[in-house]
């Protein structure tokens, strides 16, 4: 098992429809998620800095692979056209990022 984070800035002005959606998740989306060897997926919010946290651990082979799958899906691309007008990535993020993968500098079981 692989522990996962990510980060992205919010639109202030989008933070009450975006926990309304994430709310009520739609289920394909969510079993596609499964699908993928995806765990224990939560989104944290930070405000005033209006930062997304994101956490999973990651269960498969091949993560590569497993996001290509997901990234594939209509009903996930569907979520994403609705999610992402809302978030703003960081100038930061690597050119093929959207959300800005995190590095894990510590850990305590």
């Amino acid at each position: 098992m692989k522990r996962m984070a990510m980060v992205i800035g919010i639109k202030p002005e989008h933070i009450p429809q975006y926990k309304k959606l994430h709310a009520d998740v739609w289920p394909q989306v969510l079993a596609k998620i499964s699908a993928c060897n995806i765990t224990n997926y939560s989104i944290f919010l930070r405000e005033p800095e209006n930062l997304l946290f994101g956490y999973w651990e990651y269960h498969g082979k091949d993560f590569a692979a497993d996001a290509a799958l997901m990234a594939a899906d209509p009903k996930t691309q569907e979520w994403w056209d609705i999610c992402m007008p809302m978030q703003d990535p960081l100038d930061s993020r690597s050119k093929d990022e959207w959300w800005a993968m995190m590095e894990e500098v510590f850990y305590h079981a």
